[in-house]
């Protein structure tokens, strides 16, 4: 098993290209089932969930290769093969689920697995099911498949989501666009993942309005064709790379950055102290000598702090001047990483949903492991600033969510390697 080697010390300097977003791109993708005209996307990420929702799409009988060493996904729906998305592959993603909506909307019918051990009401994939129900689907559990049906074609209705998920909004919008009749979604998610995919599904002639809002209207229509539409930037590897400046000191233009996407993290960047211009290629973030001021978090949906850079800033905030206290709203074991930023130096007392992190002068490299995506990043910038060599074990979670770690921060200077096993 890999493990990537970061020897602290050094501060950065250069540039760092800011991939397409991940979220963005898997709901993107799915939106090819609600079409048999082909769609492009430009700016994709090169990660191993793409390949995966690519592999469940081709399960179905779409066409979709990858071009231009990933980048470009081309993608056609025009003689589907099957409705029914395995669990051998949605096990691996939960944005697998995804692809209901739009099978519903097109086709009529759809059997797609829970994904790995998911009881319907131990995460909101009731609120995907109440809202197709809504729309006139008939949806029944059965040996772990949510078998679905519309009979009568999907119809406009009005639909109010108990939490404002980003997963349900997505499947919603999708399978609202081909309904006969207006849509009306309130307490929708407001991510730029939604506003992107908006966006592309207008180019796929949809009409769609209110996204960024609480409140999206869709008027359904009769068909949907083909675009091509470029993917936006991802706002957490955004985030992440604003990081390792802020923790290992210099300064590190992130390539593609938009302001708009990353405000409420900005503002406790700039609280702690961290230099955030923004620039015509992108932002530029700087920090000078010194500790960084310790400063509170509390995760919440966009546009508040995103609970997936909490594990990023808590490796910031472990050596900051003061004691700073992280709130998680989001999710639940969410300080998985705590533990072993504890085994470099750091101190954090995790009670619940909070976590009191009391700076340390200096964090030392340490043997670590990776639990689960972001905790795995949040090691690596913590070993920028330690002394000496730290060892992250586990980083197949990485490729998840981030491509080219290791070459993006060695070009502006980090010592870091990946060792194969």
């Amino acid at each position: 098993m890999d493990s990537i080697v970061v020897t602290g010390g050094g501060a950065l300097s250069g540039e760092i290209p800011i991939a397409g977003a991940k979220n963005a791109c898997l709901a993107l993708m799915p939106a090819t089932l609600l079409s048999e005209d082909p769609l492009t996307l430009t700016n994709a990420p090169r990660l191993s969930d793409i390949k995966t929702m690519t592999t469940l799409l081709q399960s179905l009988g779409a066409e979709a290769t990858g071009l231009q060493d990933g980048q470009v996904l081309a993608m056609s729906s025009h003689d589907l093969t099957s409705t029914r998305a395995d669990y051998d592959i949605v096990r691996k993603m939960r944005a697998s689920n995804l692809v209901l909506g739009p099978l519903i909307a097109r086709f009529g019918h759809a059997e797609v697995s829970l994904p790995g051990g998911c009881a319907i009401g131990a995460r909101p994939m009731d609120l995907h099911i109440h809202g197709l129900e809504k729309l006139g689907a008939e949806i029944e559990l059965r040996d772990g498949y949510l078998h679905a049906k519309a009979p009568g074609g999907l119809k406009g209705a009005e639909i109010a989501l108990e939490f404002a998920s980003v997963g349900a909004t997505e499947n919603i919008v999708m399978a609202a666009t081909l309904a006969k009749g207006t849509t009306v979604l309130t307490n929708a998610a407001r991510e730029p993942e939604i506003v992107d995919l908006v966006k592309c599904l207008r180019a796929m002639g949809a009409q769609i309005d209110g996204e960024g809002t609480s409140r999206i209207e869709i008027q359904g229509v009769d068909r949907l064709h083909g675009a091509t539409h470029q993917v936006v930037a991802d706002r957490i590897e955004l985030g992440t790379y604003m990081l390792a400046p802020a923790i290992a000191g210099g300064e590190v233009e992130c390539l593609g950055g938009k302001m708009s996407l990353v405000e409420a993290f900005v503002e406790r960047l700039e609280a702690a102290g961290i230099g955030v211009e923004e620039t015509e290629r992108g932002l530029k973030v700087s920090r000078g000598e010194g500790r960084v001021s310790a400063v509170d978090v509390t995760t919440e949906p966009f546009p508040g702090f995103p609970t997936d850079l909490q594990a990023q800033i808590m490796a910031m905030l472990c050596t900051a001047e003061g004691t700073s206290t992280l709130n998680e709203t989001i999710f639940e074991n969410r300080f998985m990483h705590a533990p072993e930023l504890t085994r470099m130096g750091a101190n954090i007392d995790v009670q619940g949903g909070t976590a009191t992190v009391t700076g340390v002068e200096k964090l030392r490299g340490a043997p670590v492991m990776a639990t689960d995506l972001r905790a795995s990043v949040s090691l690596i910038l913590a070993g920028l600033a330690a002394e000496g060599e730290t060892v992250v074990s586990r980083v197949y979670h990485l490729d998840r969510g981030y491509e080219h770690v290791v070459r993006k921060l060695q070009g502006v200077g980090a010592r870091i390697e990946r060792v194969k096993a």
